[in-house]
């Protein structure tokens, strides 16, 4: 053996050296992005598992939807990410169509359990007409949890 078969020995575990320090930073980010995706997972099924709210009662009296709902779960909300949708219909709780109190408090957008959120909507930023035993409203949290109702108590 000679020269030439050490020195290409030498070459050929210098380039599996520079190889696997190369490849295991992309193993090792893809593992730790995988398992950062799983305990995303996980935390987001926690909190659908502990999320529970009622849709009490949805009312229409004088050109006014008022939806109030109830958060029966261990899980604090955010008022204005929940979802209203009026006979298949979306509107925005957070937006300029729909006024939210949580426990007749205007100023929290903290919706913590036992207490009861009020979403109001003015008729006219609805395109469809509220019917009485009817209309269905839906509400939905930020987490995927939901609950729905029929309106009831028309009054023109």
């Amino acid at each position: 053996m000679g020269v030439s078969v050490s020195a290409s020995t030498a070459i050929i575990v210098a380039g599996l050296f520079f190889a696997f320090t190369a490849f295991y930073p992309v193993a090792a980010n893809g593992f730790d992005r995988v398992t950062d995706a799983q305990q995303g997972i996980q935390e987001r099924s926690l909190e659908r598992q502990n999320t529970d709210f009622a849709v009490t009662n949805a009312t229409y009296d004088d050109s006014t939807l008022t939806v109030n709902a109830t958060n029966d779960g261990s899980v604090g909300l955010v008022a204005s990410d929940a979802t209203l949708v009026v006979d298949n219909e979306y509107v925005d709780v957070g937006g300029p169509n729909a006024g939210t109190t949580v426990d007749g408090d205007g100023d929290t957008e903290l919706w913590l359990g036992g207490e009861t959120l009020t979403v109001t909507v003015e008729e006219a930023d609805l395109s469809t007409d509220v019917v009485a035993n009817e209309t269905r409203v839906v509400l939905v949290a930020e987490s995927g949890v939901r609950d729905a109702a029929t309106v009831t108590g028309v009054n023109a």
